[in-house]
């Protein structure tokens, strides 16, 4: 990911569908389209550029350049000034009525190039009306996140600075597998907790949430069919709503951990 804006020209080299111009043909009289790069002026506009983009790949080419995308933002004072970690603004589109306009909260940690989406239970995601008051409901999802950046911050510090002992690294693990894994796959949650760098070495529940979150994404993770018995190795998810559920879960997760290790913590979050 970079630490530097993309302009629009890499933008539609990497996401042509941010700039359709049409909404597909499929989707109701009702339908009021709003092109993504609109949104995204507006967002520039409030401070936060566009430093990642993805969009979905299709099995229909009829839906190409409707399909759903996802462009992350960063605010201009951590463009500015690089921390370890940083607050990020995440976009949600698509052209198809196959995802909803909205606007969720994520942290990019640098050591990793980790993008994690912060769950609903710590940060309602807005949505983005494809009618009315576009303009102030865009204002208001993006002043919310901007005002919010600091608790995230100081949430993160806060999970940082609980230990996990090896069972409860390994309960962290064991729990996190149905979020990717279906019933009938068994998978080696060892794989799970190794750490990819020497900073991950650590037993911190931050530190270990982005390691688990880390290889559940990237893949990697050894198991066997229960049903079939053939051994498999797990692949990268590509899929934008799957990747999201995964780090959602995981924030869930490391919530509940902290509220059982630091119950203090829960009630002040």
């Amino acid at each position: 990911m970079s630490q530097f804006p993309l302009t629009n020209n890499e933008l539609l080299a990497q996401a042509p569908a941010l700039f359709t111009e049409k909404p597909h043909y499929d989707v109701s009289d009702k339908y009021h389209f709003i092109p993504t790069i609109d949104v995204i002026e507006e967002i520039r506009a409030n401070n936060w550029y566009p430093v990642s983009v993805s969009e979905a790949s299709v099995r229909d080419n009829d839906k190409q350049g409707y399909q759903q995308h996802l462009v992350r933002f960063r605010h201009f004072e951590d463009l500015l000034h690089p921390q370890e970690n940083a607050v990020e603004l995440l976009l949600f589109n698509s052209h198809d009525r196959s995802k909803s306009f909205s606007i969720s909260a994520g942290i990019y940690r640098f050591v990793c190039s980790n993008g994690l989406v912060i769950a609903d239970s710590v940060f309602e995601t807005y949505k983005i009306k494809h009618l009315g008051e576009r303009d102030n409901a865009v204002t208001y999802a993006v002043s919310q996140i901007t005002a919010i950046k600091p608790k995230l911050i100081s949430k993160i510090q806060r999970l940082e600075s609980i230990k996990l002992s090896e069972l409860e690294k390994v309960s962290f693990a064991k729990s996190s597998i149905p979020l990717r894994f279906d019933k009938h796959l068994e998978v080696d949650h060892t794989d799970l907790l190794t750490p990819h760098r020497e900073e991950d070495r650590d037993n911190s529940l931050y530190t270990v949430m982005n390691v688990i979150q880390e290889n559940l994404i990237r893949g990697n993770v050894a198991g066997v069919n229960k049903e079939t018995g053939r051994r498999f190795t797990s692949k990268e998810i590509k899929s934008i709503s799957k990747d999201v559920e995964v780090n959602k879960g995981l924030w869930d997760i490391a919530e509940r951990i902290a509220s059982i290790k630091e119950p203090a913590m829960a009630l002040a979050a």
